[in-house]
């Protein structure tokens, strides 16, 4: 079994896999010795990949490198896919492992891969596995929060899962369009422009606003809440046969 830790800005996701096959997925606030105690009891878990946005407590770090064969995700981590990326070191590990799972879910074809959470990323790999770059732009509840902080009389909104008419009828709805509706067009509008260059292309989404970019857009979208998770399989299993001599 192989345990996949993903630690982010707001959430930790731990997923356990046999082989390809997620089995198991938990997540929490943050992660700990009693919670990894938690997910890998009676498990066979033997190898562990982890992908985190900030430095963890020693005392987790210390339980996992003396119970498993740990793999920390950095820029020095042998991949199954090519960085054409000009700074490889400020790349984005969320970015690199949602690549690596639609690598994995579609071999041999053009992604554009958008990663909805705290920030909207949007990047392109070739059919190649090829990791060309791509954009970065506030996500949803960050536009409105922005709208929020840096104005002296704009109210904070909360985003919800359906727009109002394109031209708001309030000043709530006026700043939920322009968070909502923006980040919207935005997404839609570079799909268009990448389809435009790389033909076929398969849209992969995956992150914490999946759900409405599903429900909203008209573009054919292949939704995946786990493809950061799958990516960072991918890349314990990839490394796992290089030190096995494979």
């Amino acid at each position: 079994m192989n345990l996949a830790i993903d630690i982010g800005n707001t959430r930790t996701k731990l997923a356990l896999f046999d082989g390809d096959i997620l089995v198991q997925k938990t997540v929490c606030e943050k992660l700990t010795v009693a919670e990894l105690e938690a997910v890998a009891y009676n498990q066979k878990v033997e190898r562990i990949i982890l992908s985190s946005v900030s430095k963890q407590p020693e005392e987790v770090m210390a339980f996992l490198r003396s119970k498993y064969a740990l793999l920390e995700l950095s820029t020095d981590t042998p991949l199954p896919i090519r960085i054409r990326y000009k700074t490889p070191e400020t790349l984005g590990k969320d970015r690199l492992a949602a690549a690596v799972g639609a690598f994995h879910l579609f071999a041999k074809a053009n992604c554009l891969v958008i990663d909805a959470g705290t920030c909207i990323t949007m990047d392109v790999l070739s059919a190649e596995g090829e990791f060309l770059g791509g954009n970065i732009s506030p996500g949803i509840t960050m536009r409105l929060m922005a709208m929020h902080h840096f104005t002296a009389r704009l109210p904070l909104v909360a985003p919800t899962a359906d727009l109002p008419d394109e031209l708001g009828d309030s000043t709530e709805n006026a700043i939920r369009n322009g968070g909502e509706l923006g980040a919207l067009l935005e997404v839609e509008g570079f799909i268009g422009r990448c389809r435009k260059k790389y033909r076929p292309l398969h849209i992969v989404l995956t992150g914490g606003d999946t759900d409405f970019f599903v429900k909203n857009t008209k573009t054919k979208i292949f939704a995946h809440q786990n493809l950061v998770l799958i990516g960072l399989n991918q890349i314990l299993q990839h490394n796992a046969k290089i030190s096995e001599g494979f």
